[in-house]
């Protein structure tokens, strides 16, 4: 027979008692930090050290293996400042951009950038939970969202998804503010972070769309429209979104024709498949949060109805909110007809948190709050000690992936240009993940060359590229990539066609090696007087001299 849960219920609730009045020497330590919130360094002590700890476990993670490619991607974007590129909005590319005039071009530079827009996204989401509640709830809130993979593996990849992770709660807590206070200044502040997360990426129309929703739906709704603060809400949206507009109407608007390109064209039934998955991943994604609540919550969660019909007006606004993010794309995805991936709605998670725990009408036991922490730091302390170290012996030496050979293959294909030529390697193309490598990892840092409105179709270079000295790189097994790269050679009228092995290595431990195609084409000043046609078809007929300088046929 099980024992009665009422019985377990009132032991733990006598534990907890016990634990308020002498906790346990362990635990006091945790107690002290609990009672810093209010003195202002606990919160940005978890925050920092959250960071740290992750940062920490990437490096050591990701010793076997460079950046993503979405990263390199964000870099390639953000080399110089623009208004707009082909494929996605801005931001990401300004982040980039600015973050490099400080910091070097190096994995762990790119890592902090990453944990460092999430420290800010949960300093941003603690703006939001102080304005609602005090004290162990501020940090119930973090910790809840800390066992969330968004906050340290998605953030990893810094692209156009993961720059939202902190605009998001910034645009949602000027718009708070903006609602509650109708100051001008804070509507201005709301219109331009919700312009600034449309910068970042165009699924921010649903976040925009959820502002319009929860001002529409909620009580206070004509005291709102009746201010200014809606419409210098939108003005200054409009002039921080204005360069961008302008380059938008100016350059054709390429970015919406990549979204639609690659996006959509679903039919009805595929699209509710789609919506029905976007749902599945957002609650499978929030599941370990919820399980603890509800573990901490115990019998308390009876209260949740009364709870909810009694929200204060602030978080009713937020629920409105978080609906409009669920629900607003679900409607687009079976509208439109496309794909939504849960990955793209994971910087708005942040929303059930705060509903859940500052609309709550108790506040946990110093027990259970010291339990969260202790299980998010276990978490934690086991990723950087057992998992990272785990993760890199796997990625070297059982199953690798494409990131453990950015570096090795962008460092080669540079030698080897520079045995022929001793110009710095202009531009390259080829596999996605290979050309951003060597765009970033390459002591030349070559212009990515494959226009982004083209990425995925294998598109021709233009023959001006070619003249100006070009490369390009394939994964041998790649058979799309390589065919490509054979109908290149028919445009170069003198072109170096060869493969090479890489093979990684982690602490003195050879890994799975890999093989590259490559292909050069020399800049045409100095193929001129040289015979046209190839200067080698295949591995078989090109090789490099014992001096490197010069092509032995």
């Amino acid at each position: 027979m099980f024992p009665d849960i009422s019985v377990q219920l009132d032991y733990f609730a006598a534990m907890a008692a016990r634990s308020a009045v002498a906790p346990a020497r362990w635990r006091r330590p945790f107690w002290r930090w609990l009672d810093g919130i209010e003195k202002g360094w606990a919160i940005p002590a978890l925050i920092v050290a959250f960071a740290a700890v992750w940062l920490l476990f990437l490096l050591i993670a990701y010793l076997s293996g460079d950046l993503h490619a979405d990263a390199l991607e964000t870099w390639s974007v953000g080399r110089e400042f623009a208004w707009g590129n082909a494929k996605h909005p801005p931001l990401m590319g300004w982040a980039a951009y600015l973050w490099t005039r400080v910091f070097p071009l190096a994995d762990w530079s790119f890592q902090l950038l990453a944990m460092t827009n999430a420290a800010v996204a949960l300093w941003a989401v603690d703006l939001i939970a102080r304005r609602f509640v005090r004290g162990d709830a501020r940090a119930v809130v973090l910790m809840l969202l800390m066992l969330l993979p968004a906050y340290q593996f998605h953030a990893q990849r810094f692209n156009a998804n993961t720059v939202l992770l902190a605009v998001w709660p910034l645009a949602t807590y000027c718009f708070l503010r903006s609602f509650e206070s109708r100051a001008l200044g804070w509507a201005a502040a709301a219109g331009a972070f919700a312009a600034l997360a449309m910068l970042g990426k165009y699924y921010s129309v649903f976040l925009v769309g959820s502002f319009v929703l929860a001002a529409v739906a909620h009580p206070q709704r004509a005291t709102y429209f009746k201010s200014w603060a809606p419409w210098a809400s939108a003005l200054a949206g409009l002039v921080v979104l204005g360069p961008h507009l302008h380059w938008l109407a100016t350059t054709g608007a390429t970015p919406f024709a990549y979204a639609l390109d690659v996006h959509s064209g679903i039919d009805f039934s595929s699209s509710l498949y789609e919506a029905a998955m976007f749902l599945l991943g957002l609650a499978a994604t929030l599941a370990l949060p919820a399980l603890v609540w509800v573990l901490s919550a115990e019998l308390r969660l009876k209260r949740f109805g009364a709870d909810f019909r009694a929200l204060n007006p602030g978080l009713v606004l937020l629920f409105w909110v978080f609906v409009g993010t669920i629900l607003l794309p679900v409607i687009a995805a079976i509208a439109i007809g496309t794909d939504m991936p849960s990955l793209w709605a994971l910087q708005g998670l942040f929303l059930p948190a705060i509903l859940i725990v500052c609309g709550a009408s108790f506040a946990l036991e110093r027990l259970y709050v010291v339990n969260l922490a202790v299980f998010v730091a276990g978490i934690a302390v086991v990723g950087v000690v057992i998992a990272a170290p785990l993760h890199a012996i796997w990625r070297n030496s059982v199953s690798p992936n494409d990131r453990s050979y950015y570096r090795l293959a962008a460092v080669e294909l540079t030698k080897r240009w520079h045995g022929v030529s001793d110009r710095p390697l202009p531009a390259i193309s080829g596999d996605d993940g290979l050309a951003f490598a060597t765009a970033f990892y390459s002591p030349d840092h070559p212009v990515y060359r494959r226009p982004f409105q083209y990425q995925y179709d294998w598109s021709l270079p233009p023959l001006k590229t070619l003249e100006k000295g070009w490369a390009a790189m394939c994964f041998t097994e790649d058979e799309l990539c390589t065919v490509w790269m054979r109908s290149v050679t028919a445009l170069a009228p003198q072109y170096m066609r060869f493969d090479f092995e890489v093979q990684p290595k982690l602490w003195g431990q050879a890994g799975v090696p890999a093989t590259i195609a490559a292909l050069m084409v020399l800049p045409r000043d100095i193929q001129s007087g040289a015979p046209t046609g190839p200067l080698s078809e295949g591995v078989e007929d090109f090789n490099f001299s014992s001096s490197g300088r010069r092509p032995v046929r």
